[in-house]
């Protein structure tokens, strides 16, 4: 063979012999075993579901405003010459307390006069009676049938009597006139503004002040008409409106001085209309002694005007679940671990969305475990591993 046969014919052989070689090595090598792909199982935080009574409640707002706001007037006409100290804005009186002194000489003077005619007719009328007495006694011994009313004076007796009354009406005006040139205090209350002061002259109905009462406060609320589902408050009974009676206790809060101030009432009316625009119902809130003169400790004042934040006390729900807000998915269900750690959607009752939790009414047991983490991809059945969340540990 010569040299350039074997330079062609020793690489062909080379090549075939390894490719038996490789043929042989894959028909004897041993077959892959398969396996099935893991399973990934993600961590989640869960709570263990349990029923509970819950207290259900309202939050809202107003402004405090005094039960009675009047307009202190006089009822005489004179000049003013003397003030009650507390005859201020802002300043505090108690009912029947002096507030204004008006001018009182005029009137005194009325009533000398009226004492004097109420002598006057005394004595005409006392003897306008004997008179008539005389005259009956006469008629009766030398007439003739039944007298005229003007033989027997019984006109002119009746014309006495009238004169008498009269003059006894006209000095119980001028006391009456006298007793209104000092302005007392309608009741216990605190002066809002006020219009006049020593030396002015006031005609009858000038105001002089603007007054307002300290024994309660009120507290207009506003609140939702889906929320009212949430009190247990009688709306359409007369007890609702009355006031005799709390309907519902509040508590009031608000930063007043640097501080957050807190105040305890109760609902004790409801208005008698739905606002037209913000159709909502009005709650009146009261909260005695507003400014605390009753009281022996250290209470902050509930000053008028003040906004302030209400929570209302509803009614109680007997069983229901409450978890934390992350445990509500975006379509109202919930994520409930089963017993073999697999995730498993849950239609449930939703009675409340707070701001931290959920109510939940119906839907889940007592010791489900539920999901509460926030999960971007999940599947029915979803394997998963659990921790418990920090709502439920110690």
């Amino acid at each position: 063979m010569s040299l350039n046969k074997k330079r062609i014919v020793l690489p062909v052989l080379i090549l075939v012999a390894g490719v038996g070689a490789a043929v042989t090595l894959i028909r004897l090598r041993p077959p892959a075993e398969t396996r099935p792909p893991a399973e990934f199982a993600p961590l989640v935080r869960v709570v263990t579901a349990k029923t509970e009574e819950y207290p259900l409640f309202v939050t809202t707002h107003g402004t405090v405003r005094p039960r009675t706001e009047s307009s202190l007037v006089s009822e005489v006409p004179g000049r003013i010459i003397a003030v009650a100290s507390s005859f201020a804005p802002g300043g505090f009186f108690e009912k029947g307390d002096v507030l204004v002194s008006i001018e009182p000489r005029d009137y005194e003077l009325a009533v000398t006069q009226a004492r004097g005619a109420l002598a006057q007719a005394r004595v005409t009328a006392e003897a306008e009676e004997k008179r008539a007495a005389i005259a009956k006694e006469e008629w009766s011994e030398l007439g003739r049938g039944e007298g005229s009313p003007l033989t027997t004076r019984d006109l002119q007796l009746a014309a006495a009597r009238a004169t008498l009354a009269s003059a006894r009406a006209a000095l119980e005006k001028a006391q009456l006139n006298l007793e209104r040139t000092k302005i007392r205090a309608p009741y216990a209350g605190r002066v809002l503004t006020k219009t006049a002061d020593v030396g002015q002259y006031i005609a009858p109905g000038a105001p002089i002040a603007l007054i307002y009462a300290v024994d309660y406060a009120e507290v207009p609320l506003p609140v939702p008409d889906d929320q009212l589902a949430y009190l247990d408050i009688p709306l359409d009974s007369p007890a609702s409106a009355t006031g005799d009676r709390p309907l519902a206790d509040v508590r009031l809060s608000a930063d007043f001085a640097g501080a957050r101030r807190t105040w305890t009432g109760s609902v004790v009316r409801v208005e008698g209309q739905i606002d037209p625009l913000s159709r909502m119902v009005s709650l009146v809130a009261r909260v005695d002694d507003p400014y605390g003169r009753r009281s022996k400790g250290d209470r902050s004042p509930l000053a008028v005007g003040l906004f302030v934040e209400a929570r209302i006390t509803g009614r109680v729900v007997p069983e229901a679940i409450i978890l934390p807000r992350g445990a509500l998915r975006d379509d109202g269900r919930v994520l409930v671990v089963d017993g073999e750690n697999r995730l498993r959607f849950r239609a449930v009752d939703i009675l409340r969305e707070e701001k931290e939790d959920v109510v939940i009414t119906g839907g889940l047991a007592q010791g489900e475990t539920v999901c509460v983490s926030n999960l971007d991809a999940v599947t029915d059945g979803m394997k998963v591993r659990t921790a418990v969340a920090v709502e439920e540990t110690p």
